[in-house]
């Protein structure tokens, strides 16, 4: 069987099928958490026990009977599990590169490094509905999809041992903007995860034309880590997580965007300098702009679907591009 005697090549164009299988795959959970499918199926890995959603037909009825509305649905549940499927795919392919990167001794740290992180992360897919979509563990989860995209997209670049870091200020400015998206990447999750998108519904005020409201927010309780969806504490029974713990969880978030702004406006301005990385530079600007118009779009609008998937899709292409200007080479030398 020829795919068992894999050439470089064919290892490189697996790594880049598995980059753009990723980054859908994190669009499509963004989709999934987004039409409150989390749940569509209340049990890990079938659906009531069964492998698709058909053998599960009865309980799903059932359970819609109950709430027609409610986080069980035909169409969620089929949405949950197409997630898994997908999810099971990308974790096939990534195993059968490891054992393509072991033959061929290519790039072995970041082979097995990212096939324990793909195990991590299924661990996660798997807390995140038998915890019932505890908003950390749903946090981590989508924060573990973009490090899975930037181990891949390492591993499609060409990394060797002699690489330096970019001069000043260019390496600055991309420091500066890698730690700004990371977090920024966080603190959405965390609205997104809280449904905090409509704490504020005004741009770029807040609440009745006030930008910062800070007697109606509670830093404290809003970034209170460890407690159930919508509750105030781990239990699931607590008090109701308060409007003011969420405003802070969004302007957070809000105010946080304008580090991003910045630092990658300024890398930007840095690439410039840089004839040979002018289409990074291009799509930096391109994504940059998509997120600030779905961002805003977000807000003002009522937090449609189309704008907050896309939402989500930018945020992984920033890692992607991010990631490849670490180890691209430019035409003053190796950036990294």
């Amino acid at each position: 069987m020829s795919w068992l005697k894999p050439t470089p090549a064919a290892l490189h164009k697996l790594t880049l099928l598995l980059v753009f299988l990723t980054f859908d795959l994190i669009v499509f959970g963004a989709f999934t958490r987004l039409t409150d499918s989390g749940l569509g199926c209340p049990d890990w890995p079938g659906c009531y026990a069964n492998v698709t959603p058909m053998g599960a037909s009865v309980h799903i009825e059932a359970a819609q009977s109950l709430m027609p509305t409610g986080p069980v649905t035909h169409t969620k549940a089929w949405i949950e599990m197409l997630h898994r499927y997908f999810a099971t795919t990308v974790g096939a392919l990534i195993v059968l590169r490891l054992i393509w990167a072991v033959q061929l001794k290519q790039k072995l740290t970041l082979s097995v490094v990212t096939f324990f992180w793909v195990c991590l992360q299924g661990a996660f897919g798997a807390f995140t509905v038998t915890m019932k979509l505890f908003p950390l563990i749903v946090t981590l989860h989508l924060l573990g999809g973009m490090v899975l995209l930037a181990l891949l997209v390492a591993q499609s670049e060409d990394i060797n041992a002699t690489q330096k870091m970019p001069a000043k200020p260019y390496g600055i400015w991309l420091a500066a903007g890698l730690i700004a998206v990371w977090l920024q990447i966080f603190f959405g999750a965390w609205v997104s995860t809280n449904y905090a998108v409509l704490a504020c519904n005004e741009f770029p005020a807040c609440l009745n034309g006030v930008w910062l409201p800070a007697a109606s927010t509670d830093w404290s309780a809003g970034f209170t880590l460890w407690r159930a969806l919508g509750r105030a504490t781990a239990n699931a029974a607590s008090e109701p997580i308060s409007f003011s713990a969420l405003t802070a969880i969004h302007l957070t978030h809000r105010i946080f965007a304008i580090a991003v702004l910045v630092t990658i406006t300024g890398l930007i301005m840095q690439l410039k300098r840089y004839p040979t990385l002018r289409k990074l530079k291009l799509w930096l600007m391109i994504i940059l702009t998509l997120q600030i118009i779905t961002g805003i779009s977000n807000v003002v609008l009522g937090w449609p679907l189309l704008a907050a998937v896309m939402h989500t899709g930018g945020a992984a292409a920033l890692v992607l591009v991010l990631t490849r200007l670490v180890f691209v080479k430019s035409d003053k030398g190796v950036v990294l």
